[in-house]
């Protein structure tokens, strides 16, 4: 049995992966430490909770003395890291807690896994030759695109806002122990999740939350900025592959070939309602569609090319963005109505 470390459990893209995770491979005890800030909820783990191959601690990445103490107690031998602040608006609104969790935190945690799993520079402690590193990240950190163009894995970096900016500096720290120590490290970069789970707070939630409430469904700006759409379980599969199939040291983008704008989306999402839950008097959801100030720096277009993995790895999005909405709103629906 093989103890593989996941941080940041709890939340959207963690809760979804470790049940897949899980039922997949018997041969992995997942530890899930996740501090539940209020991205993470354990509910979200609920079909797990009792397996006998899964233990929750709460904590937080930047404690190295909790790090070094899990790491020892249960013999870590790879590890998944999900945990990072994550939304925009907060990071503008508050950037000290994102350089803090995405920068510190993944500073702390790559050091304790290179100190327990390595002897020196580019020699791995007997039996820990096969413990991986694998640090997930954003298309966030490439800036924003025009009309044209894909995001790859050799885009340069130009950060827009606080929370990219501690994404990118996350990124170059892996990218760094590779180079420097050796660490067997792999990076992924992925599109806009959306799917089961999700927090309420996000463009897809809200727009499904407000319009059942009957309230204004707030769009930003002209509504028209895009982007590259990604089901959540599809990327869970790409970061299986990712970490048991990629090569060490290399960053692979996971995109869902879905570019969409927000105007879209929401178009989309009153469509489906309509039809699933219309509204008493027969109008459309869409009537709440309200336009509200642009977020400051808003990228205009993200839109990722995921050849790399797709050709390496052989891996493919399952789902495009009208079957992956309809399974989502089905699952929102039960949340909110119930």
């Amino acid at each position: 049995m093989k103890t593989i470390l996941v941080t940041g459990g709890a939340g959207f893209i963690g809760s979804n992966f470790i049940p897949y995770f899980i039922e997949k491979y018997s041969d992995y005890f997942i530890i899930n430490l996740d501090l539940l800030t209020y991205a993470g909820k354990l509910e979200n783990l609920a079909e797990v909770e009792q397996h006998a191959r899964y233990k929750f601690i709460k904590g937080d990445i930047c404690n190295r003395e909790l790090l070094e103490f899990i790491f020892k107690e249960y013999d870590v031998r790879g590890v998944i890291h999900f945990a990072a602040e994550s939304h925009v608006d907060n990071s503008i609104a508050g950037p000290e807690a994102f350089i803090r969790t995405n920068v510190n935190g993944t500073f702390t945690l790559i050091d304790v896994a290179r100190k327990y799993w390595m002897e020196e520079p580019f020699v791995y402690k007997s039996a820990y030759e096969g413990c991986r590193f694998h640090h997930i990240s954003t298309d966030e950190v490439y800036g924003s695109l025009g009309e044209t163009g894909l995001f790859t894995e050799t885009t340069p970096y130009a950060p827009n806002s606080p929370y990219s900016a501690s994404k990118a500096a996350s990124d170059m720290i892996v990218r760094s122990y590779h180079h420097t120590y050796g660490m067997d490290v792999v990076t992924t970069n992925c599109s806009n999740n959306y799917g089961p789970k999700q927090h309420n707070e996000k463009l897809i939630p809200t727009i499904i939350r407000k319009a059942l409430a009957q309230e204004p469904i707030p769009i930003y700006g002209d509504g028209k900025n895009i982007r590259d759409w990604l089901y959540v379980l599809d990327h869970c599969k790409g970061i299986d592959l990712v970490y048991h199939k990629g090569k060490s040291g290399e960053t692979y983008n996971i995109g869902g070939r879905n570019e969409r704008p927000n105007n879209y989306i929401v178009e989309k999402i009153c469509s489906i309602l309509d039809k699933k839950h219309p509204l008493p008097d027969g109008s459309s959801y869409l009537k709440f569609k309200t336009y509200v100030k642009d977020r400051a720096g808003h990228d205009r277009r993200y839109a990722i090319d995921a050849t790399k993995i797709e050709t390496e790895l052989g891996w493919k999005a399952t789902e495009n963005f009208e079957t992956g909405i309809e399974k989502t709103v089905d699952w929102y629906l039960k949340k909110f109505l119930s």
